[in-house]
């Protein structure tokens, strides 16, 4: 078992190394644009316009609180996993540090990524709020993986890293969707 555990680890090493080093110089100031939440506000904008366009201010005030407080729960979630595996960040790993592209140095930890499960976490309960009014809106699904892979682009997260944020993103967003709907139907039926 502790040997299959190690194989895991090495792999998701070399996998990190592969998909970093496909990474040049021209490409990197973007990836580094990618990587910043706050550059992602025209993309949250647009989801309060269309959000409150769909459902009005009340029921559209109510939606929009709950992905708030999604992504606070989403943070603090990560924060706790990270803080209690413990798995130190590739750019920090002495192992594999001088194989990878590095352009930022994070000093927390690595498991599990932030920014994969809270992005998915809220794109996925967006998707699920407004499939039946905006055809197109899976497109948002676009925004967790390019805001994920930056951190894999950036070497400050492993692959496992990223994959297990996206599977808790997709789970968490089912979840509460769920339990929005039966708040929601309490307060607007």
């Amino acid at each position: 078992m502790a040997n299959n555990l190690l194989d895991i680890i090495q792999k998701d090493k070399e996998l990190l190394i592969f998909l970093n080093n496909l990474g040049s110089e021209q490409w990197d100031s973007f990836w580094l644009a990618i990587t910043h939440q706050l550059n992602w506000a025209p993309l949250f904008l647009l989801i309060i316009f269309l959000v409150v366009r769909s459902f009005g201010w009340k029921r559209g005030g109510v939606m929009i609180l709950s992905m708030i407080i999604l992504v606070a729960f989403s943070d603090q979630f990560t924060n706790l996993i990270k803080n209690s595996v413990e798995r130190i960040r590739p750019n920090n790993d002495i192992e594999i540090k001088h194989l990878l592209r590095t352009l930022i140095s994070p000093q927390s930890f690595s498991f599990m990524s932030g920014h994969a499960t809270t992005s998915t976490f809220f794109s996925v309960f967006v998707v699920l709020l407004l499939k039946d009014t905006y055809k197109y809106i899976y497109l948002i699904l676009f925004f967790p993986l390019i805001f994920a892979y930056s951190r894999l682009y950036l070497g400050v997260h492993f692959p496992i890293d990223i994959s297990v944020g996206i599977i808790i993103g997709i789970t968490f967003a089912n979840l509460y969707y769920y339990l929005f709907k039966k708040i929601d139907k309490k307060l607007f039926s």
